[in-house]
């Protein structure tokens, strides 16, 4: 009793040990991980920022430009593109961006300064500037002022690659001091592991033969004899089953075998893995394409599945089935290592449950989806790197085209205003696609990040009513919004959520047939607010509802969209915390709801 009363001691305090050093080096790790990515999104958030005003104050220029070198003056046009030209001077040093931004943008007033000195020396007193192409001290004010902004750019864009290159030596850093954690949380359980077993290594070698035996059909067994109370109670233990085993054998064992070969055969004609397992979460049965999926001996029966794979949320899972839940969301892919190559397996759990009730066990399916996967991963990135490039030149063909349609005069009924209208209403499609293209991009990268604020919920929606009000009409669909009181305030991205009821409300009318109605809803039920966008349109297929979240995925011929507005909009609730699904029926319409937590 002495001996095992030291053995509980001694694991009480080594297993302490282990988790309070793993807990430490995991939350040190976490929170520098956190800071990191803290300091990271701000970084990039004031280097978007930063962009973003460059890129106005060197369009305001460019107006400017224009209206100076036109042969006549306007001195209407040249007052409100330097009203805008301050005015996003003072939006930049007032954006809290640095104080080496804001001495750049000081710098940038003084040469916008001199630049129109220089364009008011260049033309008579009292008159408005105009018709300067040809006029040197004003060409190289201009050209002093638009280099100087583009100096302000490159800075920030270097300032960001710095940062970048810095966070990585920080998370070297990390890396490092949990590479060390881990060796002595190793070094720990190595020195439990050793204790335990020169202890008590002999008898459970006896026990763990006897056990090979009995797996043969050998059941004239020795068993250890053993001081050690635990021991033996297990060994005595070990002989009753061994006699009940004995017993089983010889009166059923023809009918278990034929029952066991036909059912081992059904299971290992099977093409996917297949593992089942017990109420206590141990390995029955595994085929042989599961065996060589995960690289396992086929020794591995009666042992539970959690150790055997470690790093993956497989007990956990495995508890929640064998209580009669199910999994919500599909569980992240196994990275299985089997030879030399890292493979991606997909993997569900399900219940084996009798007629009576109650669950008897499980069954795990696995796939791999290595190729999927790497597919997947090249389309993201193909996606988010077309993106970025075709993103610069399409906006400046659309500035571009935006000012030749306000120089080139042209009839008002003619058949060229109604081409130059098509052609700008498909380059703001275009440029539409390419901005979705790159907010999915950054969701799925993880790269996204909300601005959480306060909101009223009610005004939200009412606002989301009020921007549809006119399509609406157009359309001859009636617009309704309710918001049931009270509603909580929640800290949401406002933006982010204005967007997400943008897609739904456009997805609506869409489908919606004149005379149609397209209600909006939100409400409170419980710990969580509900928003509803329902339509009595054409409604959407039962083969269907399960793809039309995936991205590129139409399933109407209706004019509008790629099929990336509900893509977009379940990324945009997920990383709210909360979930966007749809009910409908074929010819009854659709209600797309999704909840947020209070």
């Amino acid at each position: 009793m002495k001996l095992s009363m030291k053995l509980r001691t001694r694991l009480f305090l080594s297993i302490s040990a282990l988790i309070t050093v793993a807990l430490l080096g995991l939350l040190l790790g976490l929170y520098s991980v956190t800071q990191m990515a803290r300091s990271q999104s701000e970084l990039i958030q004031r280097g978007f920022t930063a962009v973003q005003i460059g890129q106005k104050l060197r369009q305001h220029l460019g107006d400017e430009l224009i209206v100076l070198i036109d042969q006549q003056p306007d001195p209407q046009a040249l007052d409100k593109v330097r009203e805008e030209f301050r005015a996003t001077l003072a939006e930049g040093i007032t954006a809290n961006l640095g104080d080496r931004y804001v001495s750049g943008l000081e710098q940038a007033a003084t040469l916008y300064d001199q630049m129109e000195q220089a364009a008011a020396s260049g033309t008579p007193a009292g008159q408005t500037p105009y018709n300067l192409a040809a006029y040197k001290p004003f060409t190289e004010a201009f050209q002093r002022l638009r280099n100087h902004l583009l100096e302000e750019q490159d800075d920030i864009v270097a300032h960001v690659i710095a940062a970048e290159d810095g966070a990585g030596e920080r998370s070297q850093l990390i890396a490092a001091l949990l590479a060390f954690i881990g060796l002595a949380v190793l070094a720990i359980g190595v020195l439990t592991a050793h204790g335990i077993a020169r202890r008590f290594g002999a008898p459970i070698d006896m026990l763990a033969r006897a056990a090979d035996q009995l797996g043969r059909g050998q059941y004239d067994v020795v068993l250890p004899v053993s001081p050690v109370e635990e021991l033996a109670v297990l060994s005595r233990r070990f002989g009753l089953m061994t006699e009940a085993l004995r017993e089983y054998h010889s009166s059923n064992l023809k009918q278990l075998l034929n029952s066991e070969g036909r059912l081992k055969a059904v299971l290992d004609s099977i093409d996917d893995g297949l593992i089942i397992l017990d109420p206590q979460g141990r390995i029955e049965h595994a085929n042989p394409v599961a065996l060589r999926q995960l690289s396992w001996d086929p020794d591995i029966l009666e042992q539970p599945i959690g150790p055997l794979l470690p790093d993956h949320a497989v007990d956990e899972a495995l508890h929640l089935v064998l209580a009669g839940e199910l999994l919500r969301e599909p569980p992240a892919d196994l990275q299985i290592e089997r030879d030399g190559e890292v493979r991606l397996l997909a993997w569900a759990l399900t219940p084996i449950q009798l007629r009576e009730g109650g669950s008897v066990g499980a069954v795990m399916v696995l796939r791999d989806v290595t190729k999927q996967r790497a597919f997947e991963r090249v389309r993201n990135e193909f996606v988010l790197r077309a993106s970025h490039e075709l993103r610069t030149p399409i906006t400046g063909m659309h500035m571009a085209f935006s000012l030749l349609r306000e120089r080139i005069k042209l009839p008002a009924e003619g058949r060229e205003q109604d081409l130059m209208r098509t052609v700008d209403e498909e380059m703001r499609r275009l440029v539409q696609l390419i901005d979705n293209l790159l907010d999915f991009s950054r969701y799925q990268n993880g790269l996204q990040t909300l601005q959480r604020k306060a909101c009223d919920l009610a005004a939200l929606v009412e606002r989301a009513q009020a921007r549809f009000a006119e399509e609406a009409a157009e359309r001859e669909i009636t617009l309704t919004s309710e918001a049931h009181e009270p509603l909580p305030q929640l800290a949401v991205d406002a933006a982010q959520l204005e967007r997400l009821l943008d897609n739904l409300i456009s997805n609506a009318l869409r489908h919606s047939n004149p005379g149609g109605h397209v209600r909006l809803q939100v409400r409170r039920h419980g710990e969580q607010v509900i928003f509803n966008v329902q339509d009595d349109g054409e409604g959407i297929p039962f083969e269907q509802q399960a793809r039309i979240f995936e991205p590129f995925v139409q399933i109407s011929r209706r004019k509008g969209g790629v099929g990336l507005g509900l893509a977009l909009a379940r990324e945009i609730v997920q990383l709210h915390g909360g979930r966007l699904d749809v009910q409908s029926r074929p010819g009854d319409g659709a209600n797309f709801y999704f909840n947020l937590p209070v």
